[in-house]
């Protein structure tokens, strides 16, 4: 997944070789099955297979991606697991990346090309065999939900292995269950409101914090800052609107998702992202989702609380 996984965990294990070696299957898996970086994966398969066939996929595959459309459809198409040629044309797929010395922004005319091959409405799912169909040149890109889906696994493979108490982390994406030794949750770091104002807006410096219990929840946050280049003033966010094809410009600097599920916090972090702290807010509020936007504005940052989110640290 390009990145670095940890956990801590409260166990009498005299070695824990054999739960390193089970929490490493676990993540290999989800590379194994939905990475876009690696050509044997099923995904890659998938995503290069000819148009008007039809595909079994693994059940683990099949689950995150079904939940994609999902995320897909309620946020209007701000979150698109199918997004991936246009995802690959800004330059933040496995190849012609946005760092190579010979990386050229896309032109208008390779973006229509790339948004022709995009469409969550295309995607044809069958349950009852558990299969895909790929309409031709369609190229599925899980990037936003497998990493948050990789700590649920995690999750559950120790849980089945008889853990109770631990914090899973995967590339900043993090699950806790039950207690440290001394009965304290899983504490994590949030951006901290300074104030209430109205309509759960606050200004507040960057590095503020906001401590939140990961007692049995999972935290996601999707940002700008995080992958990006700049043209000239222009910085381009590897957060891409599958709507008009275009990293956001929307001044949204992080989106941070409070769920029970790090596969479902990962995805609607990227979603809300899209949607800007206005749009964003009022659907996590619709939908019962904790999430916390910052924003930036002309005098720092501005941070704005969904009102689950609100009521969660109240």
């Amino acid at each position: 997944m390009g990145t670095t996984w940890s956990v801590r965990m409260v166990t009498n294990a005299g070695s824990l070789a054999r739960l390193q070696q089970a929490i490493q299957a676990e993540l290999d898996l989800v590379v194994a099955q939905m990475s876009t970086w690696d050509a044997a994966s099923d995904l890659s398969r998938f995503n290069v297979a000819t148009a008007g066939s039809w595909h079994p996929l693994p059940a683990e595959f099949f689950h995150v991606l079904q939940y994609g459309l999902q995320v897909a459809a309620a946020s209007g198409g701000a979150y698109d697991p199918t997004a991936g040629a246009l995802v690959n044309a800004w330059g933040f797929g496995p190849v012609a990346r946005y760092g190579d010395s010979n990386f050229v922004a896309p032109d208008e005319e390779q973006l229509n090309a790339a948004r022709a091959l995009c469409g969550w409405q295309k995607l044809q799912l069958d349950a009852a065999t558990r299969r895909a169909h790929q309409p031709g040149g369609m190229y599925i890109d899980l990037s936003a939900i497998a990493k948050g889906y990789g700590v649920d696994q995690v999750a559950r493979r120790l849980l089945q292995l008889g853990l109770e108490d631990f914090l899973v982390e995967v590339g900043g994406e993090l699950r806790g269950e039950g207690v440290k030794p001394d009965g304290q949750p899983w504490w994590v770091a949030l951006e901290q409101p300074s104030a209430d104002g109205p309509c759960g807006t606050q200004r507040a410096p960057w590095k503020n914090e906001t401590i939140a219990a990961l007692h049995g929840w999972s935290v996601a946050t999707s940002g700008d800052y995080r992958r990006y280049f700049e043209t000239g003033h222009t910085r381009y966010s590897h957060t891409i609107d599958p709507r008009n094809g275009r990293p956001i410009s929307n001044g949204l600097a992080s989106v941070t998702v409070l769920h029970r599920e790090c596969m479902a916090a990962d995805a609607w972090s990227t979603a809300l992202g899209v949607l800007g702290a206005d749009e964003g807010c009022a659907l996590a509020d619709q939908l019962g989702l904790s999430a916390l936007f910052l924003c930036r504005d002309r005098d720092g940052f501005v941070e704005t609380l969904s009102d689950p989110l609100r009521a969660l640290l109240d």
